[in-house]
């Protein structure tokens, strides 16, 4: 049997962070955590230069990691794989690197969550603008076209998002995590 493969994609503010930090940490040793920016990310100036747009070295990248996560799945590990990518270039990246079973999940929730998200939790108020909100539709709308999973994380205290994810990586045991992707006082 294949190594459970995760791929968790979604627009800033959804959760998909904190969500895969939670798996990693209680599970580093049983399972890959890959984070797509861990690589790092270069300015708009830079992917221009060398790949012509920001789209094309966003798609590069998806590529590579996933030749990359390849060999772990070949070495018998699962994976989850957090990052902003689109839904097609994911898609294309398993195909071209040959994984079969990969379950991929659009971390999601309304604009109101999002933007609290990144203006109070994360404390990142310039990234909750128009733009953001438009690329979170794409996304949504992009996964759903597909037929990929969305996780609502608007819906469901941090616990539940973690524990969903952990199902899908063949995890079953329970932890006491605590916490909420939601500010308190937060209404979808």
């Amino acid at each position: 049997m294949a190594p459970h493969f995760v791929v968790l994609t979604g627009a800033s503010g959804s959760g998909k962070t904190t969500i895969a930090r939670c798996v990693q940490q209680h599970h580093s040793a049983t399972h890959e955590v890959v984070f797509f920016d861990s690589a790092g990310v270069p300015s708009t100036e830079q992917m221009v230069s060398r790949y012509r747009s920001g789209e094309s070295w966003q798609r590069a990248t998806t590529m590579a990691w996933t030749v990359k996560i390849r060999g772990l799945l070949d070495a018998g590990r699962p994976v989850l794989f957090e990052g902003q990518m689109r839904i097609a270039f994911i898609i294309d990246a398993l195909a071209e690197a040959g994984i079969t079973g990969a379950q991929v999940i659009l971390a999601d929730c309304s604009d109101n969550v999002r933007h609290a998200r990144l203006r109070t939790d994360r404390n990142q108020p310039e990234l909750a603008n128009p733009t953001m909100m438009s690329w979170a539709r794409y996304l949504r709308e992009e996964a759903w076209n597909a037929g990929i999973e969305i996780l609502d994380t608007g819906r469901f205290p941090l616990a539940e998002c973690v524990d969903y994810i952990r199902q899908r990586l063949g995890i079953r045991d329970q932890l006491p995590i605590k916490g909420s992707l939601l500010p308190i006082n937060e209404t979808t």
